[in-house]
């Protein structure tokens, strides 16, 4: 704001003065201020020292507002708030505030770490202090004195000191700061914030989705004085924003008479409009009546709800109704109960309203009934089948929904039920390869969805036919570094005796080798063992220089080598026992290693796939005047990969090719996960155009919406004919292409006809669903839902009878899955607030190293390993200032009353109900340690 007279400067800030005190450290403006003499600065420099900061802030406005005044002393002031990192006061003191829903949440935020301050002290201030700055919630001025705090005080002093620095940020530092939590491993501390542990650094102790958790309101629109909204109770809103096209209308027929359908639309197509359009029109039917009305808008990936947030429903709705968004990444413990009561449009996860259906159904406090929403808006609803979190919310909806028919029958009172709108660009055919399947399949979803009707149009009605090309390719003449990584192969095979019948570099070979580790563990065969670990990370190699470049195939299998030998000894004190099958393994890499990085040098040896991509991505971007796609391929691995292959080519960027990747949030393989941040980071770039070529998982396939594309490419990658059709809905723009590139050993080819054939025999299947009479797709629907509740009750009577667990703690031995060392019995592991295993009996802690990991990005891990063979076990997780090393189950050979496990990778599998932990006794224990360690530093003193 530009001042309008010194009087009126003057005035904003005395205004703002309260504000002014919280937000200023004042030594960091006086260093930069220069509207201030020399002796005035010293005098507020003294005050800070003898008075306080608040004190001294006082003094250092006064001296700024005293006349008279030099000319731009106002921009002056604003100018070192800016450059001493005050970047709010200045803010504030230019009325560039927030929206009040937003500074609410930011004082809210500010009163919780003031709050939680006692636990935040423990933190490692140091580790933090870095990746704050990173994040620029702390200036270079703020790193140095926090760090000088924290040498001179210790670490707790230091912490503080942070904290007082962050929290004076702009709005948005606190879900920076939960960021850093995360990213340093704080797990404690980021779930004592939250309610929920971090989503992507979970192991299988932390799968799930916290559904304690939503945020503090954010965007959304106030209430009004008296509690009303913005439109009038009898007031007919306007609405001329939501308008739909003809062929969208016609979609949202049915469901705005209030009847269950299916909107299946293509990508890209405007389903998400369609729905939000039914909201409103539900929501202001209902108001009209008198009725309450309450919209549940379920997605199943966390991204999809601030998609649908930002993106559709508040932007279309915030007018006239309140719209909330909830998720597993959610900030504080706010029950979700209220937030359905408080709102009327609520966006979150399908997990989280399953949670609160199981907790009502239990006749637990603050849960959800259906009957309690008015309409429940399913996206991406071609998954509501068998084991699936939508199935499960849905079958609770069908038991009601035919037990209020006996009702109804009786002349009793029936429980009222939501209407349903379902969402999908398809609904595939499952497993069917006959059309009658694939019929069967399309009405089970129909019946699961209780949906009456299926609304369609067909892509080709709005939008041209995109072109597809499949690319084959010739197999390589010569493939010596492959060639070489068999031959290592065949030298394990001989001297682990083994006889794979299957062609290396497969999937069927990883399957095998698989079964053969699994097989030799619970046998107790250590060299086999060791050998198939071996053997399954060289299959990667070779599918990797199938996929990628030959060197990425050789830096994994180095960097895979060089984790096994830092295993043999994690630091200078402990050195692990190598077995003569791992020397054998070892010594035949290091023997071959220079050989194949020598191969790697040789591009004529590279494969004719990675040859095929790049001709097609240089033919897209010299073609097109503004070029716009997306490769995507199957594992992270290969699309960090390719992602660095075309940043390195300077063919690529010579046309102005910009590449970046976007991969999975789930931590189930060796490549570190993307967080929902960085996913949105890229994405952003990628809508901006500072990224034009975007290569991705599966991740980036459904539901997240990428702008218009002029080609897509699926890379040695395909699946289903829902994900070809997907896949295929990402290239919008009108002159789009869609390519597969096959690559050796993939069948991405014929997988590809197949898929067509199977798209063909779904859009067949619909058509005839829409010939059956009403009374003929009743019939059918009723038989599936009758089949469904009571499989479903079939399966509840066996889960509830799975759930009585019987077997004695005590019969449970857990021994070490590679030297076979006897670890601990059932009676040693307690868990944690129901979910996380832990051992912290002394005799356990004899047996293990704790090894701090420090990876190429400095996030620092914390893990424990077996003392005898470096076999890791677990992660070390601090609860209440306690470490406690939690058992990962999958790394161990289980034996239960005598009979060993082949396969246990979750602890729910083990029909065993562990106590849980006795913290007072644990801290007991700790203290007493503690005391007894001084004792003798003192006896050792005196002597």
């Amino acid at each position: 704001m530009a001042s309008g007279g010194d009087d009126v400067d003057e005035r904003l800030i005395e205004y703002f003065r309260p504000r002014l005190r919280e937000l200023i450290t004042v030594p960091q403006v006086l260093d930069v201020l220069q509207i201030i003499g020399t002796d005035q600065k010293e005098r507020i420099r003294q005050k800070e020292v003898t008075d306080g900061n608040q004190a001294a802030a006082d003094l250092l406005i006064d001296a700024v507002v005293r006349k008279p005044h030099e000319a731009g002393w106002f921009q002056a002031f604003v100018d070192a708030l800016e450059r001493s990192g005050h970047g709010y006061a200045a803010d504030v003191i230019q009325v560039k505030l927030p929206e009040p829903e937003v500074e609410a949440e930011n004082d809210y935020c500010v009163k919780l770490i003031r709050l939680m301050i006692p636990s935040l002290l423990d933190m490692k201030t140091e580790v933090v202090t870095v990746h704050c700055s990173s994040k620029r919630l702390i200036t270079e001025a703020d790193v140095e004195i926090v760090n000088a705090e924290t040498r001179r005080q210790g670490h707790m002093m230091g912490a503080r000191e942070l904290l007082s620095r962050i929290v004076r940020g702009r709005p948005g530092w606190f879900s920076e700061f939960l960021e850093v939590l995360r990213e340093t491993e704080h797990k404690s501390l980021y779930e004592e914030l939250t309610g929920c542990p971090p989503a992507d650094k979970a192991t299988d102790l932390y799968q799930g989705i916290s559904a304690e958790s939503a945020e503090l309101p954010n965007s959304q629109e106030p209430p009004q004085p008296d509690g009303s909204r913005h439109a009038g109770p009898n007031e007919e809103p306007e609405d001329s924003e939501l308008g739909l096209r003809d062929y969208q209308m016609e979609v949202a027929g049915p469901a705005l008479q209030g009847e269950n359908v299916i909107v299946c639309l293509p990508t890209g197509c405007g389903k998400t409009r369609v729905a939000v359009y039914i909201t409103k029109k539900h929501l202001d039917g209902r108001k009209v009546e008198g009725r309450p009305g309450k919209v549940v808008v379920l997605v199943n990936k966390i991204p999809l709800v601030e998609q649908h947030y930002f993106k559709e429903f508040q932007p279309g709705l915030k007018q006239w109704y309140r719209v909330k968004r909830v998720s597993g990444d959610s900030v504080l413990k706010i029950s979700f109960t209220e937030i359905v009561k408080q709102n009327d449009v609520i966006i979150c996860t399908a997990q989280i309203l399953e949670n609160y259906l199981e907790r009502s159904g239990k006749g637990e406090d603050k849960g959800v009934n259906l009957s309690d929403l008015s309409l429940v808006i399913i996206d991406e609803c071609h998954h509501t089948q068998k084991g699936d979190v939508y199935n499960h919310i849905m079958m609770r909806y069908l038991a009601q929904k035919h037990k209020n028919l006996r009702l109804m029958k009786n002349g009793k009172q029936t429980v009222p039920l939501p209407q349903i709108l379902a969402l999908t660009a398809t609904l595939g055919v499952g497993s069917a390869t006959k059309l009658a399947k694939a019929e069967e399949h399309i009405l089970r979803i129909c019946a699961n969805l209780d949906a009456t009707k299926i609304m369609t149009r067909s892509r080709e009605d709005f939008k041209k036919e995109q072109k597809k090309k499949v690319l084959t390719i010739e197999e390589r003449m010569k493939d010596p570094f492959g060639d070489l990584i068999k031959k290592i192969m065949h030298v394990i095979h001989e001297h682990a005796q083994l006889q794979p019948t299957c062609e290396l570099g497969s999937q069927k070979y990883e399957l095998w080798v698989i079964q053969m580790e699994r097989k030799a563990a619970t046998e107790q065969d250590q060299k086999v063992r060791a050998c198939a670990d071996h053997l399954r990370k060289y299959n990667d190699g070779l599918i990797l220089c199938n996929t990628i470049r030959m060197r990425d195939s050789f830096e994994c299998l180095c960097r895979f080598y060089e984790e096994e030998m830092s295993k043999k000894q994690p630091d200078d004190e402990h050195v692990i026992q190598i077995t003569e099958t791992e020397r054998f393994l070892f010594h035949l890499f290091r023997e071959n290693k220079e050989k194949l990085q020598m191969l790697t040098e040789n591009p004529d040896y590279e494969n004719k796939s990675l040859s095929q991509l790049r001709t097609a991505v240089l033919r897209e971007f010299s073609t097109r005047e503004a070029a716009r796609g997306i490769i995507f391929t199957k594992t992270r691995l290969s699309a960090i990969a390719l992602s660095q292959w075309v940043q390195e080519n300077p063919k690529f960027s010579d046309i102005g090719v910009k590449a970046a990747h976007v991969i999975g949030g789930g931590d189930q393989s060796v490549v570190k996960p993307m967080t929902p941040t960085e996913q949105r980071e890229v994405l952003n770039n990628f809508r901006d155009g500072d990224v034009n070529l975007l290569v991705a998982t599966t991740v980036a396939e459904e539901g997240l919406d990428i702008p218009e594309c002029n080609f897509v490419i699926r890379y040695g990658h395909v699946t289903n004919e829902i994900s070809m059709i997907q896949t295929q809905g990402r290239g919008r723009a009108e002159d789009s292409t869609y390519t597969v590139v096959d690559v050796k050993n993939s069948g991405v080819a014929e997988k590809e006809q197949v898929n067509e054939y199977r798209k063909d025999m779904m859009n067949r299947a619909m058509d005839k669903i829409k010939t059956l009479s009403e009374a003929e797709y009743g019939k059918r629907i009723m038989e599936f839902q009758l089949q469904a509740i009571l499989e479903e009750r079939v399966k509840n009577t066996k889960k509830t009878k799975k759930e009585i667990k019987k077997i004695n703690p005590a019969d449970v031995k857990f021994c070490c899955r590679s030297c076979n060392m006897d670890v601990c019995s059932g009676e040693d592991i307690e868990v944690i607030e129901a979910a996380h295993p832990v051992n912290v009996s002394e005799r356990f802690s004899e047996l293990f190293i704790a090894v701090q990991e420090q990876p190429l990005d400095c996030e620092v891990n914390s893990y424990f390993a077996c003392k005898k063979c470096g076999q890791r076990w677990g992660s070390m997780m601090l609860y209440h200032s306690i470490k406690c090393p939690s058992l990962h189950v999958k790394n161990f050979v289980v034996t239960i009353s005598g009979k060993k496990i082949s396969k246990c990778t979750k602890w729910s599998e083990l029909p065993v109900n562990f106590p849980a932990l006795d913290y007072v006794e644990l801290a007991r224990r700790v203290v007493q340690s503690s005391d007894d360690d001084d004792d003798d530093n003192d006896n050792d003193n005196k002597d």
